[in-house]
């Protein structure tokens, strides 16, 4: 297996970038008539409320050799809050990838799903892991309210890299962990902060402070093919809940594919530690667009913005000890705990950012999850958004159709093309 996964690695970082020239030409592709949803079927009907099978747009990557083609991928499927954890609403879900291009008349085809599956082939579900695996704490219920098992190999899946490979680079919000899987979507390798089936290829130990629902949001992979770069969503309790105080301040990780060597850098958020940085997609090996949203709805004064950020001379804030379980410290404080005055008087540079769309200002866009981008060249961003399968939490921990408040339709998960700066 580890001569297989060598050999996979190499072949990326040598033939990435040649593929990535290939893609920067999004004129090629006749995008005129976007946006368009992506087909769906019904997934199931609880309470009398229709869930479509759908999810996809939690994160998305462009083909890395085949102009017009993409991947998407489903989170952990419909869920809502209940009691101390989450009802999942189709228990057995597995979180899938659509593999999907725009076809000779302009639209969507759909071409494969493909399942994620363990180590030994056998489809995956979304459901939590037990602990010591990657466990949030959160209890799985299914939509009568009884307890339901964990997955050692479960994932809330959030973000996707297509390798040149062929294979796929996933990050989710358990963990957080980073799975690599082959092209039939068969698990070769989970690295995450606490060293589950890694060996010595982990993620700082830090990053398991990660609060539930708010992990590795975002995941691209840099366009020499050797580096995978990380977002999470969000303020992370380090070192505890309570102690936490900087709630604009999130990180963005480095992953060296073939050392295994990891870095960090700190992110100023606009919003609070309610709003989420979302998907990322490289320019550069320096140089990323990142996606800033809130919860609301466009129409209902929803921020969907992106920033084209730059970590060239940003600081790495890994710190000496990668199992420190709080990471690198100002004067005996967690980064978390300081104020951004602090941080820069200690010398640490955060990534620096500039905006580069507002999605609700340039399209009057409607979505309130908006959570994949792929830069196409030419100034063109392609933007998706996670419909929830067309449900939202009713407050009580049923199900209720999600509906645009603009237009009173069923939200679906839809691709856009939109001009940037």
């Amino acid at each position: 297996m580890k001569k297989i996964l060598l050999s996979a690695l190499m072949l990326t970082a040598l033939t990435a970038c040649k593929d990535y020239e290939m893609t920067d030409n999004s004129q090629e592709t006749d995008y005129s008539k976007l946006p368009q949803e992506f087909p769906f079927s019904k997934l199931a009907t609880i309470n009398g409320v229709e869930v479509i099978n759908g999810g996809f747009g939690s994160g998305a990557a462009a083909h890395p050799t085949r102009k017009g083609e993409f991947y998407v991928i489903t989170d952990r499927g419909p869920n809502t809050d209940y009691l101390n954890g989450k009802k999942f609403l189709a228990p057995s879900f597995t979180p899938t990838i659509m593999h999907f291009k725009i076809n000779a008349e302009g639209n969507i085809e759909v071409i494969k799903y493909i399942q994620l599956k363990n180590p030994s082939g056998q489809p995956i579900t979304g459901l939590p892991n037990p602990a010591g695996m990657g466990s949030t704490g959160e209890v799985a219920y299914d939509a009568n309210g009884t307890v339901l098992g964990t997955d050692n190999y479960g994932l809330d899946s959030e973000s996707i890299v297509a390798a040149a490979d062929g294979t796929f680079w996933v990050s989710d919000e358990y963990g957080p962990h980073i799975v690599h899987y082959t092209a039939e979507g068969v698990e070769m390798e989970r690295i995450s902060p606490i060293g589950v089936n890694t060996g010595t290829r982990k993620l700082p130990a830090v990053l398991a402070k990660r609060r539930a629902n708010r992990g590795m949001e975002g995941l691209c992979i840099t366009p020499d093919g050797k580096t995978l770069v990380g977002t999470m969503q969000s303020m992370m309790y380090v070192p505890s809940k309570s102690l936490a105080t900087n709630k604009t301040l999130t990180r963005i990780v480095t992953f060296d594919i073939a050392t295994g060597q990891t870095k960090q850098f700190l992110y100023q958020q606009d919003g609070g530690a309610s709003d989420s940085v979302c998907d990322i997609t490289a320019l550069s090996s320096t140089e990323f667009l990142v996606i800033e949203r809130d919860g609301n709805f466009g129409s209902q004064g929803g921020i969907k913005k992106v920033y084209r950020i730059n970590i060239s001379g940003a600081s790495d804030v890994n710190g000496s000890d990668l199992s420190a379980a709080d990471g690198m410290k100002i004067n005996g404080k967690a980064l978390e705990q300081c104020t951004w005055a602090e941080i820069s008087a200690a010398g640490i540079q955060a990534v620096s950012k500039i905006l580069a769309l507002d999605l609700v200002a340039k399209l009057g866009y409607e979505h309130d999850k908006f959570e994949g981008i792929v830069y196409l060249g030419n100034n063109k961003l392609a933007v998706f958004n996670d419909d929830d399968f067309g449900i939202l939490d009713d407050g009580n921990g049923n199900p209720k159709a999600k509906i645009l408040p603009k237009t009173g339709k069923t939200d679906k998960g839809t691709m856009y093309v939109v001009d940037i700066k």
